[in-house]
């Protein structure tokens, strides 16, 4: 059976009346994006190169240049920074004006030009305690999983070495008031790995997430040293208190606190501001919307809802 071209009217509308309606301001009002001062949307595949150009910098030998050697990593490193640099300040001016109010519209683009670049280079002033905190990632992950053979395995391989390099990164840049991009480095790593970290999470070092698929951590928690998590895990809030006009409150602390050396199993739903005390072991798919103290030992009995504390009376 043929089909008729929609321009010979065989479904109702010709593509000229399709084109008419989709151009009404009143279908487009709410999913269009006018570029301020001109200036395009940032790009995904420039942060992509950035990420990359970044890998290659924080790992030598594992991304970019496999042949890098002590004696070429100078080039090596700052001909990937010059770069970095270079892109990373279009791409944060771009998503400065992406976002950019209209009663801030009489600031010049050289304002945020020039301000994208100290940025920019605040950013790279950074890149060691990046590295250093990344390292200590790879430790956790390496003695934390008795699959691993190397360390180097872990960052070649694991997904929570790739979600945590894009989260340190977009971490850094979120703390250095950054829009929009800190979002789109994190949701990156995310389409990848199946791991969700919102940029503005504080995450502690020598953190590990096994396996890692579904885990989701939530903008306002916060995550101390040695923590473990695996697959399936969320820390999310429990409630979005609204303002008079009914729009969600932004900002308010909402998702868990967990403190140091805190391991929670696979399927576990943590909600609200609760506090995980420190060495807490949370079993797997406890759903759990309270805090439990220092050392708990918390699981799911079969048939009830409502995870309980060990020692706990049933």
């Amino acid at each position: 059976m043929s089909m008729k071209h929609p321009g010979n009217g065989g479904y109702g509308k010709t593509i000229e009346e399709v084109t008419a309606e989709l151009c009404d301001p009143r279908s487009y009002e709410g999913v269009y994006h006018r570029p301020q001062h001109e200036q395009p949307m940032p790009s995904l595949a420039a942060l992509e190169e950035v990420m990359e150009r970044l890998k290659a910098v924080l790992f030598p030998g594992y991304f970019g240049n496999s042949e890098v050697t002590p004696e070429t990593m100078r080039f090596h490193v700052g001909a990937n920074l010059d770069a970095v640099c270079r892109l990373l300040t279009e791409q944060i001016t771009r998503g400065f004006c992406f976002v950019c109010p209209r009663e801030e519209q009489m600031r010049t683009c050289a304002d945020c030009e020039e301000r994208s670049g100290r940025i920019a280079r605040e950013f790279i002033a950074r890149l060691p305690e990046i590295r250093r905190l990344l390292a200590t990632d790879v430790d956790a992950a390496f003695r934390g999983d008795p699959a691993a053979k190397s360390p180097g395995e872990t960052i070649f391989c694991y997904p929570s070495i790739i979600a945590l390099t894009h989260y340190r990164a977009a971490h850094a840049l979120h703390g250095l008031g950054v829009t929009v991009i800190p979002r789109i480095v994190t949701e990156m790593a995310h389409s990848r790995t199946g791991i969700d970290i919102h940029p503005g999470a504080s995450i502690g070092e020598n953190f590990f997430i096994d396996h890692g698929t579904g885990v989701v951590i939530g903008e306002t928690s916060v995550i101390g040293r040695g923590v473990r998590l695996y697959q399936g895990v969320t820390l999310g809030a429990k409630s979005f208190p609204k303002d008079e006009a009914g729009m969600l409150v932004k900002g308010q602390p909402r998702h868990p606190v967990v403190e140091d050396d805190v391991t929670i199993y696979s399927g576990a739903t943590i909600l609200g501001r609760v506090t995980i005390g420190r060495g807490a072991v949370i079993g797997g798919n406890v759903w759990l919307t309270r805090s439990v103290p220092a050392g708990a030992r918390v699981m799911q009995p079969a048939g009830q809802r409502e995870a309980l504390v060990e020692g706990e009376g049933i």
